[in-house]
């Protein structure tokens, strides 16, 4: 049967109509969740796929989660046969092998039909603030196993036509900290689907299944067009970039991600078999994420305007051995693998093409998610779990000076208001400010990171890091300098002070000071280039320490 004729009208409804579910899904979140992380921070992505699982619209979400929701529902239909799903069907999982990354980012899917006939699936991601494991929220610096991590979800449906799957989810939420809030989340993240699903049957009511699934096509291959058509205005060549991880939390060394981006034609290829080996530590990650690295630097770097879908990354190839850090073992431990080794996908790939696309990169920045994680245990025995990132100077450009203060690249989070930090925890936040002299040098000087500082005012309370550019600082790029890394300090000024490192765990007494003083972001261009009345407007406006 040949695929109907489709009207460029009928195609711009039907693409805006599967944008706007999907951003409907993450407001639905935000709005129903229980836990700060989502309704406030917005630690969270929505998305569409066919029924073959093929991304075809994505909520203007987080770039980590993105690319990695595009292989979900497919490796997910490989475990849960399509005929065995059902209209009401929402099934949870969070394996990193199952088209994932860390244990924390919960996926629920929902299949969706029409005239009994599978036609899409409805997928939102949440990042539980605890998925269990060693401590509280999840995060386990010293972690060499996967086990140590969470609770590991392979498929399971937590909700039917018929309702909560009662067993199954109380099965899930034994395994947690802060069951309540939990519950709450999960509650809220089947209540997207729940619109999702009935939002794309309007559609497939208005315009027929043949028409929105050829609609469906057609947006594939006009992403696709735009991202070759991107890749034959550059010239062809191969370039090659390389970045570091501070360490992996159990060794004392630097790990390197190193990329080699070979362009022929409309396509290129991006090889990472000169990378390291899989770590020790929980910094390791998943070909999904590597995947999901690629996208988005192409995306930005080179076809911005692509939508991002399936068709979209088809001109790309990613090379990954297995067994590296970027394609560990299953019972590896993945869990910072997901916001930091990422990064560090980018910031290589972002070196690499700085020799073909100088006007275009930026010098390094904050990637990482400059995690801390404070878990108290509150007078009446439950669990309050906060989890901050935290952003950084932005790196400066051909064009311009960094921004301050801000979040970069694969991050997409919001601070959570000081408000409900204090309401909600037993924190005071006694300093928040720009962190003067922070940003890198340069003819445009990077981004200033800021201070922020954490008293405790609960009695039983946990401290973890996950942090990256704490040794290996914000890079400056074409004789621009290097910016100030992260630094984190307990009790500052006291005899009790000591440097915190960036993978740690550590119990806090009542009345300890937690100042986390974030990097700023690397210059672009020589020093001497820079004018004279940006120097005096550096120097009047704090950017000078």
């Amino acid at each position: 049967m040949s695929a109907p004729a489709l009207s460029p009208i009928t195609l711009e409804v039907v693409r805006n109509g599967l944008y706007a579910i999907a951003e409907e899904m993450s407001v639905i979140v935000m709005r129903s969740a229980r836990s700060p992380l989502l309704k406030e921070a917005g630690d969270l992505s929505s998305a569409l796929t066919d029924a073959q699982g093929r991304l075809i619209a994505q909520g203007r979400d987080i770039p980590i989660h993105m690319g990695v929701m595009g292989f979900t529902v497919k490796e997910f239909l490989k475990r849960i046969p399509a005929d065995t799903l059902r209209e009401g069907d929402v099934w949870f999982l969070n394996l990193p092998e199952v088209g994932g990354n860390h244990l924390p980012d919960v996926k629920a899917v929902r299949p969706v039909f029409f005239g009994g006939r599978l036609v899409a699936f409805a997928i939102n991601l949440a990042h539980w603030a605890d998925i269990g494991g060693a401590v509280p929220g999840s995060y386990v610096p010293w972690a060499t196993e996967c086990y140590q991590e969470g609770l590991r979800i392979a498929p399971i449906r937590l909700f039917s036509a018929a309702g909560p799957e009662r067993p199954a989810l109380d099965f899930v939420l034994a395994n947690l900290r802060g069951r309540d809030e939990r519950e709450g989340d999960i509650f809220a993240q089947f209540a997207a689907n729940d619109v999702a699903a009935r939002r794309l049957h309007e559609i497939f009511a208005r315009y027929g299944a043949e028409t929105v699934l050829a609609c469906f096509d057609r947006l594939h291959d006009e992403s696709e067009e735009q991202m070759r058509a991107a890749l034959r205005a550059l010239p062809d060549g191969s370039w090659e970039g390389e970045d570091f991880l501070d360490d992996d939390g159990v060794e004392d060394r630097r790990i390197r991600i190193k990329v080699r981006v070979t362009k022929r034609g409309d396509e290129a290829s991006f090889d990472f078999s000169g990378s390291d080996g899989q770590a020790m530590g929980p910094v390791n990650t998943t070909y999904y994420i590597a995947c999901s690295g690629v996208y988005y630097a192409m995306k930005a770097l080179v076809a911005p305007d692509a939508p991002p879908n399936e068709g979209c990354y088809r001109p790309l190839r990613v090379i990954v051995p297995k067994g590296s850090v970027l394609n560990a073992d299953p019972d590896r431990p993945v869990v910072g693998g997901n916001h930091e080794t990422s990064q560090r996908v980018v910031d290589a790939i972002m070196r690499a093409m700085a020799q073909v696309i100088p006007d275009r990169v930026q010098a390094g920045g904050p990637t990482t998610a400059g995690l801390l994680i404070l878990g108290a245990r509150l007078p009446d025995g439950r669990w309050a779990v906060y989890y901050e990132v935290h952003g950084g100077g932005e790196g400066a450009t051909a064009g311009k000076d960094g921004v301050s203060a801000t979040r970069v690249h694969m991050s997409n989070v919001m601070n959570t208001p000081l408000e409900v930090v204090e309401s909600e925890y037993p924190l005071m936040i006694e300093e928040l400010a720009l962190r003067p002299g922070s940003g890198g040098d340069g003819c445009h000087r990077g981004g200033l990171g800021f201070r922020r500082a954490y008293r405790v005012l609960g009695s039983d309370v946990t401290l973890t890091t996950m942090i990256e550019r704490r040794i290996v600082p914000p890079y400056g790029l074409f004789g621009g300098k290097e910016a100030a890394p992260f630094r984190i300090t307990l009790n500052p000024g006291t005899p009790r002070e000591r440097d915190v490192k960036g993978k740690e765990t550590l119990k806090l007494a009542q009345g300890d000071l937690v100042l986390l003083e974030t990097c700023g972001g690397g210059g672009y261009g020589n020093p001497t280039d820079r004018p004279i009345a940006a120097r005096e407007a550096d120097r009047r406006e704090g950017y000078v320490a």
